[in-house]
Parts: C-alpha cells; structure tokens; sequence
C-alpha cells in the first residue's frame, strides 16, 4: 500500500524532500495561493502550527498558480508574502501544478485517496463551484482539485484520512488535526 512516505517533492530552492522525513508525523498538507479569497487561511494554518508542531504536526504548503493566476510570483516572492504578511513558519515547498498533465504525483495521490466531492451547500459554494469549473474545464478527467487552500489531512503512517475543501470551516480542519494528534501511530 502506498502512502506519502513514498513521494519526492522540491523546496523553495529546487531541492529534493522526501516526505520520509515526515515519517510519524500528522501532516496536513495544503496547495495554496497568495492572491485567493481563502489566502487569510494563513492565519489559523499558521496558529494551529504553533500551537500543535510540539505534538508532531506539520503543516506543508504547496503554491499553485492554475486557480485563476493568483500565485504569479515566484517562490522567494510567495515565501516572502507568507512570513511577512502571516509570519508562516511552517514548511513551503516550489510551487507546483496540482491538476493537468504536469499535476504533481503526490497531488494526484492525495485526490485518487479522497476525491472532490463538492464544496458544500449554500450561494457562496455555489458560485465558487461555477467559477471554479470554468477555471477547471481544461484539465477534463485531470482535476484533481477543486481550487486553492484544498487540504489534505495525512495520519502518523503516512495515509490520507481526511480532505477539507476550502470553503470548510477553519475550525473543523483544526477539531480533526487535535483528534488525529490524540491517536497513537
């Protein structure tokens, strides 16, 4: 069975990270964008860092551009907008595609382990749903997800037991990283 330990991505600075290194960890790993509507999701990622990083999380940020160009910038600029702004201080990787023929593996894994199931009930979802599948309609069967701040939350073994769509409540993500943190490996 295949988990996250088994896949390679790049830091900021092109370099290859094995997620091995995480191994024992509870990650919850994250595509995000520094121009979004859901960029001041930084806000309560980076709180629950520092208050849950003592128990084994670690939060892994990948930037992506393909939701509607907001992450133009290059990796130092993302980098530098995340700590100024946000003062992140959990991991940001090179940014990536998650979705298309060049998605990165670890993205495509991630979704075949907990597919979109749709960004809820209610307008707002709605209208992101709609403006979303516009953006999307180029990657066909190669979406893998939905839009920017899809996080993905990864066991101490290394397997994906839960997805949170963007247009979760922040409080949810952080009830389900505490209780994952409570179980033992």
């Amino acid at each position: 069975m295949r988990t996250v330990y088994d896949f390679t991505v790049k830091d900021r600075q092109g370099n290859d990270v094995s997620l091995s290194e995480y191994r024992g960890k509870v990650l919850l790993i994250v595509n995000t964008a520094t121009g979004c509507g859901f960029t001041p999701h930084y806000d309560p990622l980076e709180a629950m860092y520092r208050e849950f990083r003592g128990q084994g999380l670690e939060i892994l940020d990948f930037p992506c551009n393909q939701f509607a160009n907001q992450a133009p910038g290059s990796e130092e600029e993302i980098h530098s907008f995340c700590t100024l702004k946000f003062g992140t201080e959990f991991p940001q990787f090179a940014k990536i595609d998650v979705n298309g023929d060049n998605a990165d593996p670890l993205f495509a894994w991630l979704a075949s382990e907990k597919p979109f199931t749709g960004f809820g009930k209610g307008l707002k979802n709605a209208a992101l749903k709609t403006f979303a599948d516009m953006n999307n309609k180029a990657f066909g069967d190669k979406t893998y997800i939905g839009w920017n701040f899809t996080k993905f939350l990864v066991n101490r073994a290394g397997e994906v037991v839960a997805r949170f769509e963007p247009t979760v409540d922040m409080k949810e993500v952080r009830a389900a990283v505490a209780a994952e943190l409570e179980k033992k490996a």
